[in-house]
């Protein structure tokens, strides 16, 4: 039962985390790429368009990638998680099936409009194209995060006499409490992540000294958008879903945050410290007195509960990788708020274009965003543990009983091979876009 257990965890974690390499970065691009659009109506200035329409194929290969990598991992409820499914699907394929029926068609339907329909439409029309993309790839992202959301605080359900969930309200799902701020929280990853892409891109211009004027547009739109998406990324929306989990998970926030005891008169912030599971205590911490009590309740003397107050059983099932990845998340958010910051000030000085040093930072800063992004999403699955659907569920009553421990293995190794070479087309493909560079044809 443990390995079977294990690999079915394994399965779904490398599945998944590979999958949401590409959604992340369409989610916020086709914000920036309506932008572009917008000041290409606004100035008739052929540049904006050109640059919206190479966007668009970087776009465009990373959703074809997000299909392939996403069904896969669908069937995986069907295969690895057949008592999940069985008991939870009149909820959670309610809001998985409008993600597909809803959000992936209208994406996909205006993307082939976009690309192969511009001479036959006005740019108004155009614009349209764009604007549905953007609305079906955030629609996606609510759908996911409302199935989510309804995991980690299941709302407005009922349970029949076989155990089986259903729903008592529809609208329960979308007003459930956990969603917003998590729906923002990623939305803001996602459009720091692509931010970063896009000024990367042009940094990689400006240093090559290739297509300049592309090279000035997109590193000015992607460090402008990517500071005000990541100073989002704490306030209002981490601050925001922070307090959700203290709220509604408090042996996961402890968890998170290292708290092994409770304090009181007010809890400390740790800011460097190694969880020590056998003396239940952080190692070699660097911490600032009651600054979380403040950040939580807006009391400097406020008891936050540790995870003493808990049983063992309610705690996180793995509180070491739990707490490393919220810092490490937290502590890369912090650096993107450095460097953009740092970007705009040089940009405001008109110094930003000539500046080599910041230049490869941005460059060399591309993969971090992607791996804060995967971090975050460890953190509120890791922090639900060792429950499917928090406080209802359990993990080990989810799994399919009739697939075994060595079927699960051998399918995570073909998946393994499979996705090295896909993730190896992939960067073949988007490096090919990225050297060919905008074209510069005008209709």
């Amino acid at each position: 039962m443990d390995d079977m257990i294990l690999y079915d965890r394994l399965q779904f974690a490398f599945t998944i985390t590979f999958h949401y390499i590409f959604p992340q970065l369409t989610m916020g691009l086709s914000f920036l790429i309506v932008f572009l659009k917008w000041k290409f109506l606004r100035t008739q200035v052929e540049q904006y368009n050109n640059a919206a329409k190479f966007l668009m194929k970087i776009f465009a290969i990373n959703f074809t990638m997000g299909v392939v990598t996403g069904i896969p991992m669908e069937f995986q409820f069907g295969t690895n998680w057949a008592q999940f499914s069985e008991l939870t699907g009149g909820i959670i394929g309610q809001t998985l099936a409008m993600e597909g029926l809803f959000s992936f068609f209208l994406e996909s339907s205006f993307l082939v409009l976009f690309i192969f329909g511009e001479k036959r439409m006005s740019p108004k029309m155009h614009f349209l194209m764009a604007f549905l993309v953007f609305l079906g790839s955030w629609l996606s992202g609510l759908f996911i995060l409302a199935t989510n959301a309804w995991m980690q605080h299941p709302v407005g359900y009922e349970i029949l006499d076989n155990g089986k969930y259903v729903l008592k309200n529809f609208s329960s799902i979308f007003s459930n409490p956990w969603l917003i701020p998590a729906f923002l929280h990623n939305q803001m990853a996602s459009l720091t992540t692509s931010s970063f892409v896009v000024a990367s891109i042009g940094a990689f211009y400006l240093l090559r000294e290739k297509h300049l004027e592309y090279g000035k547009l997109f590193i000015k739109t992607g460090v402008i958008f990517g500071f005000i998406s990541s100073v989002a990324l704490i306030f209002p929306t981490g601050d925001w879903n922070a307090k959700n989990v203290v709220k509604y998970q408090p042996a996961s926030f402890a968890a998170m945050e290292g708290i092994f005891e409770t304090e009181k008169g007010g809890t400390e912030i740790v800011l460097i410290g190694q969880p020590n599971m056998v003396e239940k205590k952080l190692d070699n911490k660097i911490a600032v007195p009651n600054i979380l009590s403040f950040l939580t309740y807006k009391s400097w003397d406020a008891d936050i509960a540790g995870m003493d107050q808990f049983k063992k059983e309610e705690l996180p099932t793995n509180i070491p990788m739990l707490y490393y990845s919220y810092h490490i998340m937290a502590g890369l958010g912090t650096v993107f708020i450095g460097v953009m910051g740092l970007a705009i000030f040089f940009l405001y000085r008109k110094k930003l274009y000539a500046y080599k040093p910041l230049l490869w930072s941005i460059l060399f800063m591309v993969p971090f965003p992607y791996l804060a992004n995967l971090l975050g999403w460890y953190v509120a699955e890791l922090g639900r543990q060792p429950y499917l659907v928090y406080g209802l569920l359990r993990t080990t009553e989810g799994i399919s009983p009739t697939v075994s421990a060595g079927n699960t293995l051998f399918t995570l190794l073909g998946f393994m091979g499979l996705y090295f070479l896909l993730g190896l087309l992939f960067l073949l493909l988007v490096g090919q876009t990225i050297n060919a560079g905008p074209t510069t044809k005008t209709k």
